[in-house]
This record gives C-alpha cells, sequence and structure tokens, in this order.
C-alpha cells in the first residue's frame, strides 16, 4: 500500500469539535497524520471528531481548551508533546462569529472575538514553534476569511481579527522561513456548515451580488486546500492568503 502523504506527522487543529475544523480534522487524518483535536466548550463534539477519526481508520485525541488563555495554551502544547512526542502542523481556526452593529458594540465584545482568532494563533505558534523546529520544519496555517476584504456590516470585530490573521501569518513566514517552517492563510468564503445554515446566510457577498460559481463552497474543498499546503509539496509556499471563495472576491 502506498505511503500516504502525512504519514507519521502530527497535527493540531483547533476548534476542530465541528464544521470546518472537524473538516480539516478528518482530511489530514485521512492523509495520514495523527490529529489532535481541540475544542473550547462542547467537549461531545470534540469526542464526535476524534470517533470519527478512529471509525475511518485514523489516529486521534481530544485535548479540551482555552487558546485564548497562556497557561491553557502551553499546557494543551505540553500534553501534545508530552503524549505523542511533538507537533509537525499546527492549524488555527478555532473562532467565535457575533453580528453586532459597530455603534452597539461593547469592547469586552471587541476582546472576546480578537482573544480567539488573533490573540489565540499568536499564543498557540508562540508555544508550538520551538516544536515544529525540533522535528526540522513544519507547517502552520491560519483560517481567516472573505469579510475583511469586500467589507461586511455588523462583523467589524470579526473583519479585524482575521485581517490581523493574515498580517501575523506574512510576518512569520519570514521569521520562520529559515527554520524550514512555512506560515499561510485560507481565507474561506460562503462555505456550507451548520454555523452558517443557523445564521440564515445565502450564497450571496455583502453588496448582495451572487458568487459567481452559484452555490456555497464545502467543507471538504476547504480542507483538501489546507491538506495540499501542509503536504510534501507544499514546502515552498508560504507567506500566502488563499482564497476560496467562488469567485466572490479576486485577487
Amino acid at each position: 500500500m502506498a505511503l500516504k502523504s502525512l504519514s507519521g506527522k502530527i497535527a493540531l487543529v483547533t476548534g476542530a469539535g465541528q464544521n470546518i475544523g472537524r473538516g480539516i480534522a478528518l482530511s489530514l487524518s485521512a492523509s495520514g497524520a495523527i490529529i489532535v483535536v481541540n475544542g473550547r466548550d462542547n467537549e461531545g463534539l470534540v469526542s464526535e471528531t476524534v470517533a470519527e477519526i478512529k471509525k475511518n481508520g485514523g489516529n486521534a485525541v481530544g485535548y479540551m481548551a482555552d487558546i485564548s488563555d497562556p497557561i491553557s495554551v502551553k499546557t494543551l502544547i505540553d500534553k501534545t508533546k508530552s503524549d505523542l512526542g511533538g507537533l509537525d502542523i499546527l492549524i488555527c481556526n478555532a473562532g467565535l462569529r457575533r453580528q453586532t452593529k459597530f455603534l452597539d458594540m461593547s469592547f469586552s465584545e471587541w476582546r472576546e472575538i480578537l482573544s480567539v482568532a488573533l490573540d489565540g494563533a499568536f499564543l498557540l505558534t508562540k508555544a508550538a514553534v520551538p516544536l515544529l523546529m525540533d522535528r526540522g520544519g513544519g507547517s502552520i496555517v491560519a483560517l481567516s476569511g472573505i469579510s475583511h476584504h469586500i467589507g461586511t456590516v455588523n462583523r467589524c470585530h470579526v473583519s479585524a481579527s482575521k485581517a490581523g490573521l493574515e498580517g501575523l501569518m506574512r510576518s512569520l513566514a519570514v521569521e520562520l522561513a529559515p527554520y524550514g517552517i512555512t506560515c499561510n492563510c485560507i481565507a474561506p468564503g460562503m462555505i456550507n456548515t451548520v454555523r452558517g445554515k443557523a445564521s440564515g446566510e445565502r450564497p450571496t457577498n455583502s453588496g448582495g451580488n451572487t458568487i459567481p460559481m452559484q452555490r456555497m463552497g464545502s467543507v471538504e474543498e476547504v480542507a483538501s486546500l489546507v491538506n495540499l499546503i501542509v503536504g510534501p509539496n507544499g514546502g515552498f509556499t508560504t507567506g500566502q492568503t488563499l482564497h476560496i471563495n467562488g469567485g466572490a472576491f479576486l485577487t
């Protein structure tokens, strides 16, 4: 049987209890990686992801952690190292979705959104990079989005956090390249997820124009793109934001 492209690699995926995070975890596992499934609040969803990976013949563990808390992040990374021996791939997917008008937005809500998406990515990367260096290199991918590129109402905090992620990954790409570590963003547009359905979103951009491809993207399509850039053929791709949005935003 042919060797899978990520055999022997250890991947940590945050926000992996459902939606895009779960899809990424399943995809990386199907390529041979051992998966650390992380979630913050719903241990049941994390357990479901772990169980699905194992049902499909993969190897996974579930670790609960609040990635906005430095102590919790340290514990998560330390446990990954002690239990699995190291880390090769970090996927910063966790984030919160809120819709609040700017004039009604409290500072506490602003901070809540940024603390998970942006602070969390900083804390995770800071803690994880030494493990990637020990392995001779690795891959870091952050999930950003489309809102800060096209402008959306009631989500300025989400847009700010995602724009910050792209800046963080670009800077880290330069700093960490000498260590063989690639850093990229994946920027999904409208993706058909449970969360997307619950919010009543439709396949249109903020200006009301229909997505050129006339459909939402799938979780599997996003996961496949992540799989590509962390795999053996993605080693020369770094500092990039890769858009997957059906033509809703063109760059």
